[in-house]
């Protein structure tokens, strides 16, 4: 199965469930925007900073300039902590930026994680139980994850304004979307070559359109056999409108070469933080 993560399902909180699923190999491949990436390790090392607003619907701008000031940088409901997470995770992976860059040798997203993760570099830091971490449970089992549009990611802020400042000498040092689709295609072929590949979205945007892409490109662009995705499920609240792909109905997919006609299809409208745990404790059920 490969799982997408859209939306601040790590500042949710879904690696308490979605790590043990990682950890019996449920789970195959991810595909997650550069915020849930980072937001996980932000999780882990500055949870006990994180300030819960329960009232947030009723914040005026007022209120909103207050936790700016502050340096609180609100989720919905949860403020990350500017210096406690952001800029302390900032020094730490600058290191591992500056040695892929010296070396020219360059990384996925997730490589950078992972290295940073495993080397023990920030266990001193943890404020949470560490099997509650997603991104460590798939680092130890060296998962794939696929990040398309990581530049749209605090982290991939910080890395271009790293570049400019000449910390960074190359750009290339994080490889872009095209370079993770490249290996997408290697990736998937080789899987399915042998076994069958579901796919399992929450929420929509670029974490899922990105993924599921591969079949019709290897099929249509590439000209190449290959299998349709076995099955195909959605959470999601987002309202079925013209245009929108969180929204679209999974027979749309149909018609692009993603699914076929009678490939298990299931969406789930609801709040993805409630049902996703739910559908991850009846799997490891």
């Amino acid at each position: 199965m490969l799982i997408t993560l859209a939306g601040a399902m790590s500042t949710a909180e879904l690696g308490i469930s979605l790590a043990e699923m990682i950890r019996q190999d449920k789970v195959h491949a991810i595909c997650c925007t550069g915020a849930n990436l980072e937001e996980d390790v932000f999780n882990l090392v500055a949870h006990n900073a994180y300030v819960h607003i329960p009232n947030w619907r009723a914040l005026t701008a007022e209120d909103e300039v207050k936790l700016a000031d502050k340096g609180l940088n609100r989720v919905t409901d949860t403020c990350i902590p500017e210096e406690e997470a952001l800029r302390a995770i900032e020094h730490v992976i600058l290191k591992y930026w500056q040695a892929a860059d010296q070396k020219k040798q360059p990384c996925f997203p997730y490589e950078f994680f992972y290295q940073m993760l495993l080397s023990g570099d920030l266990e001193a830091s943890y404020q949470i139980d560490p099997k509650n971490s997603w991104l460590l449970a798939a680092a130890q089992k060296n998962l794939p994850i696929f990040t398309p549009g990581i530049e749209d990611s605090t982290l991939g802020n910080i890395f271009v304004s790293n570049y400019i400042q000449g910390n960074i000498k190359s750009l290339d040092t994080i490889k872009s979307g095209l370079h993770q689709m490249n290996k997408l295609i290697g990736w998937y072929q080789e899987v399915t070559q042998n076994s069958s590949l579901g796919f399992f979205q929450i929420g929509g945007g670029i974490a899922g359109d990105f993924p599921i892409c591969v079949v019709p490109l290897i099929s249509q662009d590439l000209q190449k056999p290959v299998k349709l995705w076995s099955y195909f499920c959605q959470i999601s609240d987002s309202t079925t409108s013209y245009g929108s792909y969180s929204g679209a109905v999974p027979n749309e997919k149909i018609s692009w070469g993603k699914l076929d006609g009678d490939s298990p299809k299931f969406i789930i409208e609801s709040d993805a933080t409630i049902v996703a745990p739910l559908i991850f404790a009846y799997v490891l059920g």
